[in-house]
């Protein structure tokens, strides 16, 4: 048994030894979520990165002291002209990015870009068309939660069920700096695109609360689902909700922050009444995924479990091992009519 232990454990470091990547990269932005978020997963994957742009000429002594190897300017012209480079991530303010990502697209490199990479179905119509025009292999937009581990589990599970409803609470406190339509709530409306496919506004209400509160109240239709959404900026950040309730014909999923995933099955019924009306029994829980904080290894930090390092994982295979690509510019076109009829409330 010793014997199969050490042989797994030294074919697992040689696996990891050897998942390495080859091409150049260079990445656009060093804000925040960047740094917290975007650059930890291309250390630890060792990524070969080229450059680091940002705007501020200030940040390039910091950059190169922290960053070492790495070349920093604030031309982005110098990257797009580099032939060694054959990705590009941005992640800059949500403002520049269909600028940037226009520039990158007709240059023909792949491109990584922060949610949103525009603000307009009629911006990622062009986008759409530029990556065609000029062949770019990989376009991928961040949407990490199509990446979460916790959302391979979900879909296979609702591929076998029988869908009825579903209700999605996702609340924060007020989001002054930018619009909380395209940039906060881009990622519910993407994400039930994602899990149940094109949707209809069938009932809506808008509430406007101070200076940038809002709250939506939505109800949308899908080919085999009706939900309804609470989206708002109206709560507080230090108690902000994300929670997802699905309600099958034999049981009920509930993903909250995208950190646990359960499920809770049904009794069924007899002849049009309820078993546990007549034998009263215990509900059972079942844990379909759950991070554990005990144990500090990859799987279960924040960063994987809610879908950072599966995304950036999953453009560096598409982009030099042809894998694939949950979040294209195509996938986003049912997101986008979304945002666009929300706007219009």
């Amino acid at each position: 048994m010793n014997t199969l232990i050490d042989r797994y454990k030294h074919y697992r470091s040689r696996n990891r030894l050897s998942d390495t990547y080859k091409y150049q990269y260079a990445f656009v932005g060093i804000g925040n979520h960047s740094i917290m978020n975007l650059y930890p997963v291309l250390q630890y994957l060792q990524v070969p990165i080229k450059y680091i742009c940002c705007r501020s000429k200030g940040k390039l002594p910091l950059i190169e002291a922290k960053y070492h190897g790495i070349r920093p300017t604030t031309s982005i012209d110098e990257i797009l002209d580099d032939d060694d480079v054959k990705g590009i991530f941005v992640s800059a303010s949500p403002a520049s990015h269909f600028t940037l990502s226009s520039q990158v697209l007709k240059k023909g490199k792949s491109l990584f870009v922060e949610k949103p990479i525009c603000y307009t179905l009629e911006e990622l119509r062009r986008l759409y068309d530029t990556a065609k025009q000029y062949g770019s292999k990989v376009v991928m937009v961040g949407m990490q939660k199509r990446y979460s581990p916790l959302s391979d589990i979900l879909i296979k599970k609702l591929k076998h069920s029988e869908l009825i409803s579903y209700h999605y609470k996702y609340t924060t406190g007020l989001y002054p700096e930018g619009d909380a339509l395209v940039e906060l709530f881009i990622h519910p409306l993407d994400y039930v695109s994602f899990l149940f496919g094109e949707a209809k506004v069938i009932g809506n209400r808008c509430i406007k609360s101070g200076s940038s509160g809002i709250t939506y109240l939505l109800i949308l239709q899908h080919d085999n689902i009706t939900g309804v959404l609470e989206l708002s900026t109206a709560y507080s950040w230090s108690d902000a909700q994300e929670t997802l309730s699905i309600n099958s014909k034999k049981g009920t999923y509930t993903l909250s922050q995208m950190e646990k995933l359960e499920y809770a099955s049904k009794t069924g019924s007899v002849l049009g009444i309820p078993i546990e009306k007549i034998i009263p029994q215990n509900s059972t829980d079942t844990i379909l995924y759950k991070r554990n904080n005990f144990i500090p290894s990859l799987v279960n930090n924040q960063i994987y479990s809610q879908g950072y390092f599966n995304e950036i994982k999953a453009f560096l295979d598409a982009n030099e091992r042809n894998g694939g690509n949950r979040s294209s510019i195509r996938d986003m076109f049912s997101t986008y009519h979304l945002i666009e009829e929300l706007g219009r409330i």
